[in-house]
C-alpha cells in the first residue's frame, strides 16, 4: 500500500504536551499516523487535560477518524522535598539522611566529601519499609545510595544512606527504590479524581502505574464498575510493567488486565539496565500468551526531541519491538515536548510500514507472535476459533482486506489479536467502541449505520471501500458478521467476496 494509506498495521501512540497541544498540529500528527493521544496525569490540571482532549475530539472529527484518548494515571511519585536554589551536589562518600519531616536540603558547608546531608521526601510513610541494604536512587539513577540504618520512631523515623554515585540533587528529582517491598497503593487519592474525571468526560482507556500485583489492576477495575453507567462497558485497563515486582508477578497481572504497557523508563532504573530488551520480549511473550495486546514505550526516538531525525539504533528499536509483537509503540517527550512532533510520528510511521511489509512477506521468520495465543486453543470460544479460521481463509483465498461489524469491538479484538495479516475494517455504530477499537493492531474503526441483514451490509461496504480508496473493483475480501447484525456475541457468518461483484462464483478448474 502507498505511505498515503490510513493502515499502518501497528498503532502509533503520541503523547501530548506544550508542543503538540494545538487542534491544527494534532490533526497533523492524525494525518501522519497517530491513533491514540496519551494524557499524562502527571503534568498540569483537570482544566488543562480538558482542553486536551477537546482538541483530540475536534482534530478526530476534521480528520473522520475515531482516535482513541489514553488517562495516564501517576501512580505514589515519590520525590525529593525542597532544596536550596541551585540543588545540593552530593559525592562519593557522602551520608545522606532521608527523614520523615520536611527540611530545606542545604548546600555543602566544604569542598571535601564526606558530608551529612538530609532531605526529605514526598511520600514520608514508606520509610517504614526500606530496610537497610536496600538501594536508594535519585533522579532516575544518577545519584544511587545504598540504605545502611533506618533508626527513630514516629515522625522521627528517618534511613541513613551511603552514597555510591554522586551528582547534583535538585528539588522534585524523583526517587526509585527497586529492592524495597512497599506497602503503598498503585492508586492515589490524587489517582482516583483522575479516574472520576476520566469516566466523566469519555477518556476511552486508563493506564495504571506502580503496578505490583494483579490485585492493583482488579481495584482500578472495581473502582471504574462502580463509576460506569448501567448498560455500558467499563473502561479498559493498561497494566504499566515498571516495577521488578511486576516481573514476578507477570502472568497474573497479565491475566486481569486488558492490556500491558512496556514502560521501560522506570525498568531502566529500578532493574539491570542490560536487563531491559529481556524483560520486554518476557512482557511481549506474556501478553501474546494470554491474548493481551501490549504497548512499548519510552525513548524510543528520543533524539528527536531535539533533531529532525532519529538515530539507526532508534530505528531499529522501533522495528524490532514490531517484529516482536508489539501492536503498539509510544512517543513520549517526543511529541510532548520536542521540537518536531509531527516528524516524530511520520518517522515512526514510515518504520511501521516498513517492518509490517517485511513481516506480511515472511511471518514465518518473526516467531510467536504470529501464531495463536496458546490460551486460546482449548478456550471453546466461538470468536477465537473463528478468527483462527479467517486467517487461514485470509492467506490462501489472497484477501486484501477483513471487514467484519463488531458492535462493541470484541470480534475485532480477537482478530487483531490473530494477527489476520491485513488491515481488518471494524465497523459499528457506538462511537466509543470505535474509540476503543484504534487500540487494536491492524484495525481500522468506521462508523456505519446498522443494515439490515449481512447481504445489506455487503452491498454498503462495496460502497464504502471504494469511495475510500481502500481497493480495486474485483479485489477478494472477507467479510465477518452475524444475525441480528449490532447484536454482540452473534458472530458465526464469514462470506469471501470481491469487491464491486455480486453474485460471485469462483471458476472452476
Amino acid at each position: 500500500m502507498p505511505d498515503s494509506t490510513p493502515f499502518v498495521l501497528t498503532k502509533i501512540i503520541a503523547t501530548l504536551g506544550p508542543a503538540s497541544s494545538d487542534p491544527s498540529v494534532i490533526v497533523k500528527l492524525i494525518e501522519e499516523g497517530a491513533r491514540i493521544f496519551r494524557i499524562n496525569f502527571s503534568h498540569g490540571s483537570f482544566e488543562g487535560f480538558g482542553k486536551l482532549l477537546v482538541a483530540v475530539r475536534e482534530a478526530s472529527r476534521k480528520t473522520g477518524m475515531h482516535i482513541g484518548a489514553l488517562g495516564d494515571l501517576c501512580g505514589p511519585k515519590i520525590r525529593i522535598g525542597q532544596v536550596v536554589d541551585g540543588g545540593v551536589d552530593v559525592r562519593i562518600g557522602d551520608t545522606v539522611i532521608i527523614q520523615k519531616r520536611p527540611v530545606i536540603a542545604s548546600s555543602r558547608t566544604n569542598a571535601a566529601a564526606g558530608e551529612t546531608i538530609t532531605f526529605s521526601i514526598t511520600a514520608p510513610e514508606i520509610i517504614p519499609d526500606i530496610n537497610p541494604g536496600e538501594r536508594l536512587l535519585i533522579d532516575d539513577g544518577s545519584v544511587r545510595t545504598l540504605v545502611v540504618e533506618r533508626a527513630g520512631r514516629g515522625d522521627d523515623e528517618h534511613l541513613r544512606c551511603q552514597v555510591t554515585t554522586g551528582g547534583l540533587v535538585t528539588r522534585a528529582k524523583g526517587v526509585n527504590l527497586p529492592d524495597s517491598k512497599l506497602t503503598v497503593p498503585s492508586l492515589t487519592e490524587y489517582d482516583e479524581k483522575c479516574v472520576r474525571w476520566g469516566v466523566e468526560n469519555g477518556i476511552d482507556m486508563l493506564a495504571l502505574s506502580f503496578v505490583r500485583r494483579a490485585e492493583d489492576v482488579t481495584k482500578l477495575k472495581e473502582l471504574l464498575a462502580t463509576l460506569t453507567p448501567a448498560g455500558q462497558p467499563p473502561m479498559p485497563v493498561i497494566a504499566k510493567i515498571e516495577k521488578p515486582q511486576a516481573i514476578e508477578e507477570l502472568a497474573a497481572i497479565v491475566k486481569v488486565s486488558d492490556a500491558v504497557m512496556v514502560a521501560r523508563g522506570d525498568l531502566g532504573v529500578e532493574m539491570e539496565l542490560t536487563e531491559v530488551p529481556n524483560i520486554q520480549k518476557r512482557i511481549i511473550a506474556a501478553a501474546h500468551e494470554q491474548g493481551r495486546p501490549v504497548i512499548v514505550a519510552t525513548q524510543m526516538l528520543q533524539t528527536m526531541i531535539d533533531n529532525p531525525m532519529p538515530t539507526r539504533a532508534e530505528v531499529s528499536d522501533v522495528a524490532n519491538a514490531i517484529y516482536d509483537g508489539a501492536g503498539k509503540v509510544m512517543l513520549s517527550g517526543e511529541t510532548a515536548v520536542g521540537k518536531y512532533p509531527v516528524q516524530a510520528v511520520q518517522m515512526m510511521a514510515r518504520i511501521a510500514r516498513n517492518t509490517q511489509r517485511a513481516l506480511l512477506a515472511n511471518p514465518e521468520l518473526y516467531g510467536q507472535a504470529w501464531l495463536r495465543p496458546p490460551q486460546w486453543t482449548t478456550s471453546g470460544r466461538r470468536s477465537a476459533a473463528l478468527s483462527f479460521g479467517v486467517r487461514q481463509i485470509v492467506r490462501d483465498y489472497g484477501a486484501k482486506l477483513v471487514v467484519i461489524w463488531s458492535q462493541l469491538g470484541g470480534g475485532a479484538r480477537y482478530l487483531s489479536m490473530i494477527r489476520v495479516a491485513v488491515p481488518i475494517i471494524a465497523c459499528s455504530t457506538d462511537e466509543q467502541a470505535l474509540r476503543r477499537m484504534n487500540f487494536l493492531f491492524g484495525v481500522h474503526p468506521l462508523l456505519m449505520e446498522k443494515p439490515a441483514n449481512i447481504e445489506a451490509f455487503g452491498l454498503m461496504l462495496d460502497g464504502y471501500i471504494r469511495e475510500h480508496g481502500w481497493g480495486e473493483a474485483g479485489d477478494p475480501y472477507v467479510l465477518v458478521a452475524g444475525e441480528p447484525i449490532g447484536t454482540p456475541g452473534t458472530t458465526n457468518v464469514v462470506s469471501l467476496r470481491r469487491l464491486g461483484v455480486t453474485g460471485y462464483t469462483e471458476p472452476v478448474h
